[in-house]
């Protein structure tokens, strides 16, 4: 029999904020892959791993691109392609010898995460299960302690990577909007906001549930402080409070 592939949520990064059924595969599973930068350990893996057998063999799946390359480019997508076809190939051969293996996802599998590039290849021919995670735009509106959208409110979840006026018209239409990707982009974000007539209502959160976790009005912060990838912007809705 074939090994089972199990797309697991390891949350934002607070390991109590893990399910009991991902906390029970990672302490069972044979092999468990992780996506990282070439040589770092990388935040799942750092959340998990007290956590993980003593004989597990562990797949380091390192991008070979990041942000050197712009995301729509032909080299970017080549590169990216040939990556997960390539980390799909070595997971198949565990699978196809009867071994579970276990893909970390930092905050939820199917949410801006690696792991559905794997699943889409994999899923067809070896058993598949996704375990949900928290998220991490869920973590920084606990972290900010703000309702992010109530009744009718519609809520927009934005890539920080869309340029300036489709950002700045998405944000004009939406009651609360939670702004994803950050990091280099964020005077672009800033400039958005602004635009929109948001500006003063954004909410930065920086690291939520990891140590030197940050929340803050956006407009107070230093623009010309550069933003960690684990960062996000909520311009929360709900704004008749009843």
């Amino acid at each position: 029999m074939s090994g089972r592939l199990y797309g697991v949520g390891t949350g934002p990064g607070d390991p109590e904020l893990m399910t009991v059924k991902a906390v029970r595969l990672l302490r069972e599973a044979p092999v468990v892959a992780r996506f990282c930068k070439a040589g770092r350990l990388g935040n799942a893996g750092t959340t998990v791993a007290d956590l993980l057998r003593a004989d597990v063999v562990m797949e380091e799946l390192a991008y070979p691109v990041t942000t050197e390359l712009p995301c729509g480019s032909p080299e970017y997508r080549d590169a990216i392609t040939g990556f997960y076809e390539e980390a799909a190939s070595r997971l198949a051969v565990h699978l196809a010898a009867g071994r579970d293996v276990v893909v970390l996802s930092e905050g939820d599998p199917l949410f801006y995460g690696s792991y559905m590039h794997l699943h889409r290849r994999l899923a067809p021919r070896f058993g598949a299960e996704v375990v949900p995670g928290v998220t991490g735009m869920a973590a920084c509106w606990a972290a900010a302690g703000v309702p992010i959208a109530q009744g009718d409110d519609m809520l927009a979840v934005l890539p920080g990577t869309l340029d300036q006026d489709k950002l700045a018209e998405r944000l004009a239409l939406a009651d609360a909007a939670v702004i994803m990707k950050v990091g280099g982009n964020l005077p672009k974000i800033r400039r958005a906001l602004e635009q929109a007539g948001r500006l003063g209502e954004a909410l930065y959160v920086e690291r939520a549930s990891q140590p030197g976790q940050k929340v803050m009005a956006l407009a107070a912060r230093d623009p010309a402080l550069p933003a960690p990838y684990f960062s996000i912007i909520l311009v929360p809705g709900w704004r008749g409070l009843s």
